[in-house]
C-alpha cells in the first residue's frame, strides 16, 4: 500500500501551523509536528485524526536537528515528505531601539536563520516527491512594506520573501513548487504577548486600537491548502496584506505616506 501523503509543519503547536495541521488531515494527508512547545503539539494532535500524525520536539534553529525532524517524520509516514510548511515563527515589535540584542537575534534566528535550514534539510525529501512536492513559507504582508514598530520583524519577513522567489528559480527544474503565505494579522497566541521586554500593552490591544482587522488561522490553512496545489508564488491572506500588495507595487508614495501616519499614530497610542 503507497504511503499517505504527508505535509510537516513546524510551529505546529499552535495558531497558523496548527490550523493547516488540521486542514491537510482532513483531506487524508499524514501530518508531521514540529515545535519546541510539546503541549501545544499534543493539543494539535488531539485534533487529528489517529494514527496519522506523529509529534517531535525540535528547534528550528539547529541545522542538525532538522535533518533528524525529516528523517523521523518519514519514517512514520511510511517513507515520504511531499510538503514542508516551513512556519515557525516570533515576533517582536515596538522601535528598533526598544530592542535588546537578545530579542533582536532571537527573531532573526527563528524567522530567518530557521527558515533557511529548513528549506535546505527539506530539499532531498522533497525532490523525491517531486514533481507536486511544495515548499510551503510563512511570510507576512510585512514583507511588501515595511511596518513601523515591527523593524526586525519586518527584516525577517522580506528575507523570507526573496528566499522563496529565489527558490522558486531554482528548484523549478526538480519539479518542487516553492511557495509563500503572506497574511495580515492572524488571531494567533502571538497576539497575547507585549511587542518586546520594554512594553506591557497586549499587541492584540494595539492592532485593535490601530483599526486593523484581525483574522482567523483557518484563512491562512486554506490559502496554504490552495498554494499547495496552485501556481502563484505569494499567497495574500486579508485586508491589510492585499493592501499592503498593491500600495507597494502601484502607490509606493502613498503607501509611504500612509505607514508613517501608522508610526505617528503608533507613538501616541503608546504615549496615552
Amino acid at each position: 500500500m503507497a504511503a499517505r501523503k504527508t505535509i510537516f509543519v513546524t510551529g505546529g503547536g499552535s495558531g497558523i501551523g496548527r490550523a493547516i495541521a488540521v486542514r491537510f488531515a482532513k483531506e487524508g494527508w499524514f501530518v508531521g509536528l514540529g515545535d519546541i512547545d510539546e503541549d501545544g503539539m499534543e493539543e494539535t494532535d488531539k485534533r487529528l485524526p489517529g494514527g496519522y500524525s506523529y509529534r517531535h520536539p525540535f528547534d528550528v534553529t539547529d541545522r542538525a536537528a532538522w535533518d533528524e525532524a525529516l528523517r523521523i517524520v518519514a519514517r512514520a509516514s511510511g517513507g515520504r515528505i511531499d510538503v514542508v510548511a516551513n512556519n515557525a515563527g516570533v515576533a517582536l515589535g515596538g522601535g528598533l531601539i526598544e530592542a535588546s540584542t537578545r530579542e533582536i537575534d532571537r527573531i532573526v534566528d527563528v524567522n530567518l536563520r530557521g527558515v533557511i535550514y529548513g528549506a535546505q534539510a527539506s530539499y532531498p525529501w522533497l525532490k523525491q516527491t517531486a514533481p507536486g512536492s511544495c515548499l510551503l513559507n510563512t511570510g507576512s504582508a510585512a514583507g511588501f512594506y515595511g511596518v513601523p514598530g515591527t523593524a526586525v520583524y519586518s527584516a525577517t519577513k522580506f528575507a523570507v520573501r526573496g528566499l522563496t522567489e529565489a527558490l522558486d528559480a531554482e528548484w523549478a527544474e526538480d519539479g518542487i513548487r516553492v511557495r509563500s503565505l503572506m497574511p495580515s494579522y492572524i488571531d494567533t497566541p502571538l497576539l497575547d504577548r507585549p511587542p518586546n521586554a520594554q512594553q506591557t500593552t497586549m499587541m492584540r490591544q494595539l492592532v485593535s486600537q490601530m483599526g486593523r482587522e484581525i483574522d482567523p488561522p483557518e484563512t491562512v490553512a486554506e490559502a496554504a491548502w490552495q498554494a499547495v496545489h496552485g501556481e502563484k508564488l505569494h499567497w495574500i491572506v486579508g485586508k491589510t496584506a492585499r493592501q499592503a500588495a498593491f500600495g507597494s507595487r502601484w502607490m509606493p508614495g502613498r503607501m509611504r505616506r500612509r505607514v508613517r501616519e501608522m508610526a505617528a499614530q503608533r507613538r501616541r497610542l503608546l504615549e496615552n
